[in-house]
């Protein structure tokens, strides 16, 4: 067994190898050079590749030929991308991408099937492993779009979790909020009751809630985690009603949550003063790790950094498949941190990369 961490950076894309003991890494790197890469998504269900390797797809931004998407069958040796872009807007719709943010393949029972949040605000479903999109026009055409105000890293369609067991995808994005569709593709609700706006007046209104990352639980698809703009909140009827698990921890902003695949109850934040500084209090990197759904944390720091004043982004936390979870950590100024222990230890995997925007893990056989 070996495992697999992807980085993305604001200029090329890290691939980290650990043989057995997620301990000792071997970097290879850099690859796409100078290209943004926001999004990476490893499939590992072997449907693009008969079982070989996984797929690594990858958001990338070109400059001047713009953003697409490409992928890797051989770990990063060779790349290919669809002619004409894998992700291309209908002409009727006037619109351009500007940025994959997300790529997230299905589960293992739609082998084919791979999904792709995008700025715009846009959702897209792939049935060919990743070489070409379609958009899906039930979330494109919903009357609350042209209301989707951009976050401050634009207005994108950031989280995408398809239901393990049946057609429901939920999304997140910044900054219309968390909306459900019970087949992936037309009815889309906005789902946010319970989740605060601080930042508006008056009552928290049905949509428009600042979501920066949504995580579902491992022991029951409707458990979720959501970190937004202020507050941290937990829901356990799919979004239905959010209530606040902010109590323990030492502030309530910060940008990813990442929960465990395989123990029920178990996620990690990394809060971060807010709202202009956003950098660790006190400059101590720290994650934070609940085992019981909330009600309680718990501050890990063995092996990062005092003296941190960085930033962790959305999608620089991620955890792998392994027994025990590891726990992947990417920071802005370039370095990587991953635990094989659920937390309670890290190690550097990375320095002096450009800004990491996004980490990936996964087991490999």
């Amino acid at each position: 067994m070996a495992d697999l961490l992807a980085i993305g950076t604001r200029k090329g894309l890290w691939l980290a190898r650990s043989d057995d003991d997620r301990r000792t890494w071997t970097l290879d790197g850099p690859h796409l050079l100078s290209q943004e890469v926001a999004a990476v998504g490893i499939d590992t269900r072997g449907g693009s590749t008969g079982g070989r390797v996984p797929r690594v797809l990858v958001g990338v931004q070109y400059g001047h030929w713009g953003p697409t998407v490409t992928w890797s069958d051989d770990l990063g040796r060779t790349w290919d991308e669809t002619d004409e872009g894998a992700i291309r807007f209908p002409a009727d719709t006037g619109a351009a991408l500007a940025r994959v943010w997300q790529i997230r393949p299905d589960t293992a029972d739609r082998p084919g099937v791979v999904w792709a949040g995008c700025e715009p605000h846009s959702l897209w479903r792939s049935e060919d492993g990743g070489c070409s999109f379609a958009l899906v026009r039930g979330l494109w055409d919903h009357p609350h779009r042209p209301s989707w105000e951009p976050g401050a890293g634009g207005g994108a369609v950031h989280t995408v979790i398809p239901h393990p067991t049946n057609d429901r995808v939920l999304v997140a994005m910044s900054t219309g909020g968390v909306y459900v569709s019970d087949d992936g593709s037309e009815g889309w609700e906005p789902r946010n009751s319970g989740i605060t706006t601080p930042f508006l007046p008056g009552p928290a209104p049905e949509y428009g809630q600042c979501v920066h990352k949504v995580a579902a639980d491992a022991g029951d698809p409707d458990r979720l985690y959501a970190q937004n703009h202020f507050g941290v909140f937990r829901t356990d009827d799919g979004g239905g009603s959010w209530t606040s698990i902010a109590g323990g921890l030492p502030v309530d902003f910060g940008f990813p949550v990442a929960a465990s695949p395989r123990t029920p109850g178990t996620a990690w934040v990394v809060p971060l003063v807010a709202d202009v500084e956003r950098v660790p209090p006190g400059g101590r990197l720290r994650v934070h790790r609940t085992r019981d759904a909330g009600a309680t944390w718990t501050e890990l720091g063995e092996g990062l950094p005092d003296g941190s004043w960085t930033a962790v982004l959305r999608d620089a936390v991620c955890v792998d498949e392994g027994d025990p979870t590891g726990v992947a950590v990417g920071t802005r100024d370039g370095c990587v941190y991953a635990s094989r222990d659920e937390g309670d230890t890290f190690t550097l995997v990375a320095d002096h990369l450009p800004d990491v925007l996004c980490v990936r893990a996964a087991v490999l056989s």
